[in-house]
Parts: structure tokens; C-alpha cells; sequence
């Protein structure tokens, strides 16, 4: 049985323009690992092209207001988040969106995930947001932590990427 308890907390710390081939370093590192048995090769292979280049994360940080944390252990870099505030109050109140977070594979069963998430978490709270949506792939075993950490299954939805389709649940958790 794996824990959620973390062996060491990490350091987390916001990131900026100049941390994107950091961000770029552990999306290489995690992303096939987490995807290789819910989409093809040629979806990841795509998908990464669309949302991992350079001038794709200066976009999503400049323009599209994402903001991403680093986490470190022992000073090294293990894995990062991201949100951004949605773009209209709902009957629920002000939300904001978990677009990423990942965890080297190496990291992974030690508790990143959970500081990250409780980061986001805290941030969108201080910021005024009154709930947390994200999305995850209806195959993706993450959706086990999510729920452990108060989301909930809110509906399906079959997102658009380029020719693909992530087939995901949106998930809620208030904050």
C-alpha cells in the first residue's frame, strides 16, 4: 500500500519565465510515463508538441495567466503544477482550474503530489477561489488521488487536441 504521507517536504516555489526548460526538463521525464497506457504514442507525441515547447509555456504563463510552482527536494526539481483562475464565477462561486501536475516517476509515493495540490490549493483560497475544477483522463489511476484528496466526479467531457480527444472527467473539490 503506498502512502500519501511525504518523507521530506519539499520546497515549492513559484516559477517564472526563465524556469521553462525546467518545467520543460520534468515534462519530458513525466509525461510518456503517465500517459503510455491511456493514449497512443502518436496522442502523447502530439500533445506534448502543442503544450510543452517554449513559446507554448510563455504563452500560457504571459497571456493565459497560468501560474506554475516548482517543487524541489534537496534542491533539485521533482515536479510542478499548474492553475489559473476560471474565467467566470459559476453557482458554486469563484473557481479556478489544476491544469498540470506532475511527479518524476522517481519522486512518485512520497507525498509531492499532496504539497503541490495543497499549494495550488492555498493559492486559489488567498486569491479568493471558492473551488478547485481540474481534468483527468477517465483511465488515468490518478483519479484515486484526487478523490483522496476531496474531489469529486462532476461530469465527462471529450476535450479536443487537434485530431485526438482526451476523454476526461472534471473534477471538483471546494475550497
Amino acid at each position: 500500500m503506498t502512502s500519501d504521507a511525504p518523507i521530506a517536504p519539499p520546497r515549492i516555489a513559484p516559477a517564472s519565465l526563465q524556469d521553462i526548460p525546467t518545467i520543460i526538463q520534468l515534462a519530458e521525464a513525466t509525461w510518456e510515463p503517465t500517459y503510455r497506457f491511456i493514449i497512443s504514442r502518436e496522442q502523447i507525441d502530439y500533445m506534448y508538441r502543442v503544450i510543452y515547447t517554449p513559446a507554448s509555456l510563455k504563452r500560457q504563463m504571459a497571456e493565459q495567466h497560468h501560474s506554475f510552482l516548482l517543487a524541489y527536494v534537496a534542491g533539485e526539481p521533482a515536479g510542478f503544477a499548474s492553475f489559473s483562475p476560471l474565467p467566470a464565477e459559476d453557482e458554486a462561486g469563484t473557481g479556478y482550474k489544476l491544469h498540470k501536475i506532475y511527479v518524476l516517476p522517481t519522486r512518485q509515493g512520497q507525498g509531492l503530489g499532496v504539497h503541490l495540490i495543497e499549494a495550488v490549493e492555498n493559492a486559489a483560497r488567498q486569491a479568493g477561489g471558492t473551488f478547485l475544477d481540474l481534468n483527468v483522463n477517465r483511465y488515468n489511476p490518478a483519479i484515486a488521488f484526487y478523490e483522496r484528496r476531496g474531489f469529486a466526479r462532476q461530469r465527462e467531457v471529450d476535450v479536443a487536441i487537434g485530431p485526438y480527444f482526451m476523454n476526461d472527467y472534471i473534477m471538483r473539490k471546494a475550497l
